[in-house]
């Protein structure tokens, strides 16, 4: 008898995708002839399949230059045409997760953003990265500064200013139409530094232990305080002590964008020793940008996967959605809401979609009585510094537009996202009835605290 084929060697397997480590830390990583070897291969298989031609424009850039060639096939393509895919691929994984059938266990171990990455690694020990990149995605720098008094008020009036917005277009290399986040002075460390935890003893539900420490992250620290505040008040009114952890660093996917994996590293030695040592008193970690709970859940152990540390934070490491959730199933999560919410428009970030956590936030919100959510699953186009380059702005603003397009249908009352920076982008080419974007926002809202 015949056996039959194994599920991981078909195309559309229901296997579930293996991740497999990022072996960055050995030299053959760095090799550019193996590179090529490898972009050649798997831009051949992405040439046959075309099932992501609707995700970021690295697809897209791929294509065209193969259907553009006199071949038509990839053998038409200059080798150094290759760079022109990597520098569109803004590493959302979503290629990965939701779109190849030939991930591993697939015998063609196709991991594209993996294989961007490395190439990002090769370009940025080449010295290839503008130093105007490497000031942008240095987010704990730009915000420490920007929030000192006086500067912070030349900073956003400068932000706001046409004559200093062609200036930093120049210098900086940042789009002089790209919104730009405002800097507080009164920092969300600051706002929160007498603040003691608050609420019952804890109580464990599933994995969560009932005490919860808020990484803070650099966007909602200098950027968007009141998107912690939120969070604080949401937990406590739960029953949920929260306290800041004792400081933190870039949680480094800003670096990774960039290919600067030196600099995640230095990041991960600031930043898990004191996660660690909060874990081991009894506090779970939250942090309210999907991109900051991602590099913990999966950046950093896919590059660390034998360190203790990492994997521990790993394990105690939670969007606050998912951790909302789990505590409702154990009955603990309060439903007394005194507003109704109308509809919706959620926009699920692709950072939380990879993160194979489901659709928490609008599990939440659909709590909330006279609330009808309508999720919007496709990538804002912001990603971090690629929505406000010169060079690659105009292609973010092609990417939300369906997003955004999307959202006016719903006629919604409220637009929101868990990434403050996709909200922002999607909010700008809206009317919006009212003005919260983030969800912790509607929900703190919804309670009436």
């Amino acid at each position: 008898m015949m056996s039959k084929s194994p599920q991981s060697s078909r195309e559309g397997s229901l296997d579930a995708p293996t991740r497999h480590p990022l072996n960055w830390q050995e030299p053959e990583f760095y090799n550019e002839t193996t590179l090529f070897e490898e972009l050649e291969r798997v831009y051949d298989i992405c040439h046959g399949c075309r099932r992501c031609v609707s995700l970021c424009d690295a697809f897209p850039t791929l294509f065209d230059l193969i259907d553009e060639s006199e071949t038509f096939e990839l053998d038409g393509v200059d080798k150094e045409d290759y760079w022109k895919v990597v520098n569109e691929c803004y590493l959302c994984d979503l290629c990965y997760q939701v779109k190849c059938p030939y991930v591993p266990p697939h015998d063609w171990n196709i991991d594209f953003p993996h294989l961007m990455l490395r190439a990002k690694a090769i370009q940025f020990k080449k010295g290839e990265r503008k130093i105007s990149h490497k000031l942008i995605s240095s987010t704990d720098m730009t915000g420490k500064i920007s929030s000192i008094p006086i500067i912070n008020q030349v900073v956003n009036a400068a932000n706001k200013n046409p004559a200093m917005r062609k200036m930093a277009s120049k210098m900086l290399d940042i789009h002089p139409q790209a919104h730009l986040p405002e800097f507080h002075r009164k920092t969300l460390r600051k706002r929160l530094r007498d603040h003691q935890p608050t609420g019952i003893n804890a109580v464990e539900a599933g994995p969560t232990r009932g005490r919860a420490a808020l990484f803070a992250t650099c966007f909602c620290n200098f950027n968007e305080p009141g998107i912690g505040e939120d969070l604080v008040a949401i937990f406590e009114h739960n029953g949920i002590p929260v306290r800041l952890t004792e400081q933190e660093s870039c949680c480094g996917m800003p670096k990774l964008e960039q290919g600067d994996l030196e600099s995640v590293d230095k990041l991960r030695q600031k930043n898990i020793p004191q996660l660690v040592r909060l874990i081991d008193q009894g506090w779970d970690i939250v942090a309210a940008v999907p991109s900051c709970v991602l590099m913990f859940k999966q950046e950093l152990p896919l590059m660390f996967p034998n360190d203790e540390d990492v994997l521990k934070v790993k394990k105690h490491v939670f969007d606050p959605f998912e951790y909302l959730l789990h505590r409702h199933k154990a009955e603990l999560l309060k439903t007394e809401f005194y507003q109704p919410l109308g509809t919706v428009a959620w926009h699920v970030p692709c950072h939380q979609r990879v993160q194979n956590i489901g659709p928490k936030t609008k599990q939440i919100l659909s709590l909330v009585p006279g609330t009808e959510i309508h999720a919007i699953e496709r990538c804002s186009g912001h990603d971090g510094t690629y929505g406000v380059r010169n060079d690659s702005w105009a292609k973010s603003q092609k990417i939300s537009r369906p997003v955004i397009n999307q959202a006016k249908k719903m006629e919604a009352d409220y637009l929101v996202s868990d990434c403050p920076m996709a909200a922002t982008q999607i909010a700008d080419g809206l009317e919006l009835k009212h003005a919260e974007t983030n969800p912790l926002s509607l929900l703190r809202k919804a309670y009436g605290i």
